[in-house]
C-alpha cells in the first residue's frame, strides 16, 4: 500500500500508538502529517528525529560543514513537534546508517555506497570532495584519532537523535 504521512489510509483510532522513524524531515506538510498520526492513534505518537540545534556539534562538521548546514533546515525544530523530547543514545554498532550512526567509524564516510544511502549527501548540492579528502588524510595520518579517537571506544554516543512522545 502506498501512502504519505499527510494522508494515512486508516480509520480514526485504528492503532494503539503511531510511530514515525527518521522521516518527518521528508514530509511536505509537517502539521498535516502530525495531525494524521494523532488521528489514527488512540494512544501516544512517537517520533524519532534529529535536533537541528545540535547537529553541528558532530565531528563531521569539521570536515563537511556545508553538509550539516544544508541538512539542518530540513529538520523541524523540536518545538514544532510538540510533546516531550529525550536524547537517544546511539550504539557503536548501530546498523541504521544515518550520519551519526558512524560516530566511531569515520572510514564509513569514505564509502560512496554508505553516503548514497544517506539523503543528506545528495540534498546538499555542495562539493563535499575537499572535506572527504581532508578526512581521508586525517585518518591516514592519525590526526582524526588524535582528536576524536575516544569515539571508537565509546559503546554509545549522545548526538542529535531525539525521541519525541506526544500524548
Amino acid at each position: 500500500m502506498d501512502a504519505v504521512a499527510e494522508a494515512l489510509p486508516f480509520d480514526d483510532d485504528s492503532f494503539d500508538a503511531a510511530m514515525a522513524m527518521i522521516t518527518v524531515h521528508q514530509w511536505s506538510d509537517l502539521e498535516r502529517g502530525l495531525a494524521e498520526l494523532q488521528r489514527v492513534a488512540r494512544g501516544p505518537v512517537v517520533i524519532l528525529t534529529f535536533d537541528p540545534d545540535t547537529m553541528l556539534e558532530f565531528w563531521l562538521a569539521d570536515y563537511v560543514p556545508e553538509l550539516l548546514e544544508a541538512e539542518r533546515p530540513r529538520m523541524p525544530k523540536l518545538s514544532a513537534l510538540g510533546g516531550e523530547a529525550s536524547a537517544v543514545p546511539i550504539p557503536h554498532d548501530c546498523v541504521d546508517g544515518f550520519i551519526e550512526a558512524y560516530y566511531g567509524r569515520p572510514e564509513a564516510f569514505l564509502d560512496p555506497e554508505i553516503r548514497a544511502a544517506q539523503s543528506a549527501w545528495e540534498k546538499t548540492g555542495a562539493d563535499v570532495g575537499p572535506g572527504l579528502t581532508r578526512l581521508a588524510d586525517d585518518l591516514r595520518s592519525g590526526a582524526w584519532d588524535a582528536r576524536y579517537g575516544d569515539l571508537r571506544r565509546r559503546p554509545e554516543y549522545l548526538g542529535s537523535l531525539r525521541l519525541i512522545t506526544r500524548r
